[in-house]
């Protein structure tokens, strides 16, 4: 099988290679085309995997293009990871944002509505290229904002683009470890919300939800990464466990805060370190992989640190720094490409799964993955609290995507102001017009 690998400089692809090179079985991919815009960052890259692949008989043959046609033609799979304005463009986000004293995180908030702004463009021709030059692909899109990208594709491509992201894996993870479950995979995870909004409501092991056992147990609940950031008085009163993102909603004055007062922003940091490792890796003495392993061990335990130092949450736990995206992409191409049965929680049109949504509403929701694709499990109603949460988003989702395709200021002015956490009409002009000043990309915008 081909896999097209769209960000193929990506700093993060060496994961999804080097899930491949463990998987021997027949159905296989065999050969992977990195597509990048950036030749110096596909040669870096490369060279990573081929370090990966030295001592690997029968490694799946890479080869690097900046041709998108090309690259497209003749896929099986396509797995989409691409950043609209690279990092630079992440931390000019999350600086005109804090600048009006909201939150600028990638995905959150204004931030993730001027990253959507950016990327929806992008991403819908290259789903228009999909459809037209491998139609019977299936597209793995993890391009954030990973829900409003994977919708807009959608529109062009159906059910063959599916959304996936780490967040929940990690969080059933977590909970199944503190709950001391022997084999987490056979855990059933009841999930819903929005890709970086939803609550875990249950985790049934063998037909029996173990997780009421959990939020009876405030020690066991302040035992691991949620616990800690958000507290065990709070998950009691939700009755459930939050995605790690939802304490930009539920904490945001003190995020903001942090995320002002920190001596870098996340996006900024990433920028100088991923600066370093591409320019390191360019030394012919030094070891490619070697450098990779170091400067992603340095971003994963970083992750969220200013979240986790509001909460006075510490340090990440070691077993919460091995990733684990590439495990859900390996795990649903295996299951289309075998029709190997499974359950993952992915990114999916609603069609109906969750009633207070439309169908083809792009939601996180457990899925049974088969030759067919991923189909959404129905799901109980969300309670109160999280179904506005959740139809307030979706709508700015929405308005995203009409001034994607419209190009209409009025509409951009909308989706920022529409937010639960930008709290003005006047900020979000200002935003407008902050992010239309620094973005080439949202000229689009009248």
């Amino acid at each position: 099988m081909k896999l097209t690998i769209l960000g193929g400089g990506g700093f993060r692809v060496p994961l999804v290679y080097g899930a491949l090179l463990g998987d021997r079985a027949d159905g296989r991919v065999t050969r992977v085309v990195l597509h990048d815009l950036d030749a110096e960052r596909l040669s870096a890259v490369t060279r990573v995997l081929a370090e990966q692949a030295a001592d690997v008989p029968d490694a799946p043959e890479v080869t690097a293009t900046t041709d998108l046609d090309d690259a497209l033609r003749g896929a099986d799979f396509v797995f989409s990871a691409i950043r609209v304005g690279g990092l630079q463009g992440r931390a000019d986000d999350e600086r005109v944002a804090l600048a009006e004293g909201v939150l600028g995180q990638e995905t959150v908030g204004a931030g993730g509505i001027a990253y959507g702004l950016r990327t929806v463009p992008v991403a819908v021709d290259i789903a228009r290229r999909v459809a037209r030059l491998a139609p019977d692909a299936w597209v793995i899109n993890f391009t954030n904002p990973a829900g409003m990208v994977t919708e807009a594709m959608s529109r062009h491509l159906g059910d063959r683009v599916i959304g996936i992201c780490d967040s929940p894996v990690g969080l059933g993870r977590r909970i199944a470890r503190v709950l001391g479950v022997a084999n987490p995979s056979e855990a059933f995870i009841d999930y819903v919300g929005l890709n970086h909004l939803g609550w875990v409501r249950g985790l049934r092991v063998a037909g029996r939800d173990e997780l009421p056992r959990l939020l009876a147990d405030p020690a066991l609940l302040g035992s691991f990464e949620e616990g800690k950031l958000f507290g065990p008085d709070w998950l009691q009163s939700l009755g459930a466990i939050p995605n790690e993102y939802l304490h930009y909603y539920y904490f945001n004055r003190e995020a903001v805060r942090a995320y002002r007062e920190a001596e870098r922003t996340r996006g900024a940091f990433l920028r100088d370190q991923q600066a370093r490792f591409y320019e390191d890796v360019k030394n012919p003495a030094a070891s490619a992989l070697r450098t990779w392993d170091r400067t992603r061990a340095e971003r994963e335990a970083t992750y969220m640190a200013e979240n986790r130092q509001t909460a006075g949450a510490g340090e990440r736990d070691a077993d919460d720094l091995s990733g684990g995206y590439e495990k859900v992409a390996l795990a649903l191409m295996r299951a289309i490409a075998r029709d190997e049965r499974t359950t993952l929680i992915l990114n999916v049109r609603n069609r109906g799964s969750l009633s207070v949504l439309d169908a083809d509403a792009v939601i996180e929701v457990p899925c049974l993955v088969d030759a067919n694709g991923a189909h959404p499990v129905a799901v109980d109603p969300l309670p109160g609290h999280a179904t506005g949460l959740v139809c307030a988003v979706k709508a700015v989702e929405r308005e995203v995507l009409a001034a994607a395709e419209s190009g209409s200021r009025a509409t951009a002015v909308k989706a920022f102001a529409f937010h639960p956490l930008v709290d003005s009409v006047n900020v979000a002009r200002r935003l407008v017009d902050g992010y239309t000043s620094v973005h080439p990309g949202l000229a689009y915008l009248g």
